[in-house]
């Protein structure tokens, strides 16, 4: 007999990976939540959950199932479960190939995963990546105690928030649960070929930033490519702009009918879900309010460190409507910075203007509602504000939605980039 489990070894370049993961993803995934360690301690509980389906039928629980099994070298046993893992989902690829290894194991030594002669090697290599993935997603699960930094202020309409970890292949779902965000679920996905912090037209690399959905696109306007439909956002944003970056037709989207999920960097710069993941999602789309902020490694902080940013953000967007209302152009404008750009204004001509438009106000009032605020992933000290601005004066009224980047600058926040949203 071949040795499969010291083939699917090398699947994760660690040896000692699947036992690691084997004591957790038994407790979380196919025990009951009683289930006690050798040591009679409560194994720890990954937290995890799933809108579309209960976790029996989960693919990564049933794929990992099936390679800690072929770890054991209960090659009957993994044989059984990857056919349940094919009776789920018959287009799984990745499944195909970890059945024909098995079956391919027991006439002759496999040298890799997929090393049958004549396998496709660029193939082969996509689904190798993509079990990788799978399999990291669950060793590295998300600390339950903690949220995305980036999360610091749905306002209230904004039902949900999407976060994107292109380094795991995940996608999460928050809830605005009166105020603070509370984890609902999260799913496999695809990002761009080439990766990340896409820069020109055509890279075939998935954006950084805040973005938020702008439009629902159903299956019947749609090439199978895109499976049950897509969801674009607003790439390039304001800040992409700002930096040069070019581009277009970034979407959430799903896999062609005979795909169940695409290996972890196969779009051309998309987020690439698996149909039932997109139709999961779909109920909790909410056009053009739902952000989906995109990075390289979530960065998960405690609640608490969410409030304090808050605050601080919340307290300097008051203090500029204030100065606004004041009529003090000069205490105003120490709200921008000297690096203020809108439209085709640098700061100087931003701040002549103003100071013209204010010697002819004989009063100002400001109103600010339905704020949003969150952090742009990879920037440490950039923030996206979005609310409405009702504005009166004197010789003029106006209601607009705004969006402006705040830059922190020592102690302050200040303005770097505004226009309306």
């Amino acid at each position: 007999m071949a040795d499969p489990a010291g083939t699917y070894r090398q699947l994760t370049g660690s040896p000692g990976l699947l036992r690691r993961l084997a004591p957790a993803l038994t407790a979380a995934l196919w025990l009951p939540v009683s289930t006690v360690s050798a040591a009679g301690q409560p194994l720890p509980q990954i937290a995890r959950a799933h809108a579309a389906q209960p976790a029996s039928v989960e693919p990564d629980a049933l794929l990992v199932k099936t390679l800690l099994a072929i770890k054991n070298n209960q090659l009957d046993v993994a044989l059984a479960e990857v056919e349940k893992v094919l009776q789920a989902y018959p287009n799984f690829r990745l499944a195909h190939l970890v059945k024909g290894d098995l079956l391919l194991a027991r006439s002759q030594p496999l040298k890799a995963m997929g090393g049958a002669a004549g396998a496709p090697s660029d193939r082969v290599a996509d689904l190798r990546e993509e079990a990788r993935a799978r399999l990291a997603r669950y060793q590295h699960e998300r600390p339950a105690d903690r949220v995305p930094r980036y999360l610091v202020q749905l306002q209230p309409e904004q039902k949900y928030a999407l976060v994107v970890d292109t380094s795991k292949s995940t996608l999460y779902v928050f809830e605005n649960h009166g105020g603070n965000v509370r984890y609902l679920a999260d799913y496999y996905i695809s990002s761009g070929k080439n990766g990340i912090d896409k820069l020109r037209e055509g890279d075939k690399k998935t954006p950084l930033g805040v973005y938020h959905v702008t439009s629902s696109m159903p299956r019947e306007k749609l090439a199978d490519l895109y499976g049950t439909g897509a969801f674009p956002i607003n790439y390039p944003n304001e800040w992409d702009r700002r930096e040069g970056r070019k581009g277009s037709g970034i979407w959430l989207h799903g896999t062609p009918s005979d795909t169940f999920s695409r290996p972890p960097q196969a779009s051309d710069g998309c987020v690439v879900l698996t149909n039932r993941d997109l139709d999961a999602i779909r109920q909790r789309m909410q056009i053009g309010l739902t952000p989906v902020i995109i990075s390289s490694a979530v960065e998960w902080v405690q609640p608490q460190a969410i409030t304090g940013t808050r605050q601080e953000l919340n307290g300097a967007l008051e203090s500029w409507r204030r100065d606004w209302e004041s009529l003090d152009t000069e205490r105003y404008l120490k709200h921008y910075s000297p690096a203020f750009t809108s439209g085709n204004q640098d700061y100087k001509e931003f701040a002549k203007q103003k100071r013209q438009v204010n010697s002819g106000k004989q009063w100002v009032k400001v109103k600010l509602d339905r704020v949003s605020i969150f952090l742009y992933p990879g920037k440490q000290q950039l923030a996206v504000v979005t609310f409405d601005q009702d504005y009166t004066s004197s010789n003029l009224s106006n209601r607009m939605r705004k969006r402006q980047y705040w830059i922190k600058d020592g102690a302050s926040w200040r303005i770097v980039q505004e226009g309306s949203a």
